[in-house]
């Protein structure tokens, strides 16, 4: 099981606390999320922080005002990424790869509710071409942008670079291939950032997007464990040649050694960074989570929300009360 430092928590909890002071809400549920919820963290990694949020007063949501639907704050070596529950419940219904993982991170800083039934519902009811086409554009937009040699365009589109000739270059595009002179002032040559972390990044979206699509074709749809780690060892044999897999193994352990900025050029390769556009909808899709499920979580966030407000509102009243004796 993945953990933190207790004084980690500590902090995450100060820190929750005040963003719950500075915004008018109330957050009953926060876990880690990156490096530190899929186990690839290093000894000098940053804390990503997911939480849910509820505003304090529920009037709120009726007011030509609304709060926040997301509350981003940068804190040093900590960075908080907070939806409103409303929002959360949309992007479960969308089968969003953060939400549906935010269910999944072992790492509780708060957990006023429980969401494991949740998490469990989710997974049986997701809808797989939505997540498939999730990985598969992690998978190659960080290709593109940071392991191929390519082009930039003056409207900072990329062109993978494919040849050079004749002072020319031939470079990949969505529908295929195209030529651009190299004097063309509209595109510049750049460099890459071809590190231990981007590798490690293609690699496990593109696995997962893989997996996803031949464990559907197998009629299951096995939703790829949360957990690097328990992925290789447990799932990838299914699927996956043992050569991949140790590929895959020692960037997540070059990674957790500290290495994620060593440059080490294309381990993953552009065909299998690269998974199928298309793939069978009458394979792939299904109806996603119920809304009456949904809807019911709303109310069982809310009501721990209330919970914690609740006793936050009296241990702020015993700290005055000691202050005044």
């Amino acid at each position: 099981m993945a953990s933190v430092p207790a004084d980690i928590h500590e902090t995450v909890d100060d820190q929750l606390t005040a963003i719950e002071r500075e915004h008018d809400v109330t957050v009953p549920l926060a876990v880690a999320r990156g490096s530190h919820a899929w186990g690839a963290a290093s000894p000098d990694s940053d804390y990503d922080v997911g939480f849910v949020f509820v505003p304090t007063d529920l009037r709120r949501y009726a007011h030509l005002e609304r709060p926040p639907e997301t509350i981003v704050e940068d804190r040093g070596a900590f960075e908080y990424q907070g939806w409103d529950v409303r929002t959360l419940a949309r992007l479960l219904a969308d089968s969003n790869e953060g939400a549906i993982d935010l269910l999944r991170s072992p790492i509780r800083y708060r957990a006023a509710y429980d969401p494991d039934d949740l998490a469990a519902s989710i997974a049986r009811t997701y809808n797989p071409i939505d997540l498939y086409h999730t990985w598969r554009g992690i998978a190659t937009s960080n290709y593109r942008k940071y392991i191929s040699h390519h082009l930039v365009r003056s409207d900072d589109e990329r062109f993978p670079i494919l040849e050079t000739r004749d002072g020319t270059y031939v470079v990949e595009t969505d529908d295929g291939t195209m030529t651009v002179a190299a004097d063309d002032e509209r595109f510049q040559e750049t460099q890459t950032k071809s590190t231990v972390k981007r590798n490690l990044t293609i690699c496990r979206a593109a696995m997962a997007a893989y997996y996803l699509k031949a464990t559907g074709e197998r009629d299951t749809h096995d939703l790829p464990a949360l957990s690097f780690e328990t992925f290789l060892r447990e799932q990838a044999p299914a699927v996956f040649d043992s050569e991949r897999i140790e590929r895959a193994r020692e960037l997540l352990e070059r990674k957790r050694a500290g290495e994620g900025d060593a440059t080490i050029g294309d381990a993953v390769g552009r065909a299998f960074a690269q998974p199928p556009k298309r793939i069978d909808p009458d394979v792939h899709a299904r109806a996603g989570p119920a809304p009456a499920r949904l809807d019911a979580f709303i109310d069982e966030l809310i009501a721990a929300a209330h919970t914690v407000g609740q006793k936050s509102i009296r241990s702020r009243s015993r700290i005055r009360g000691r202050r005044h004796r």
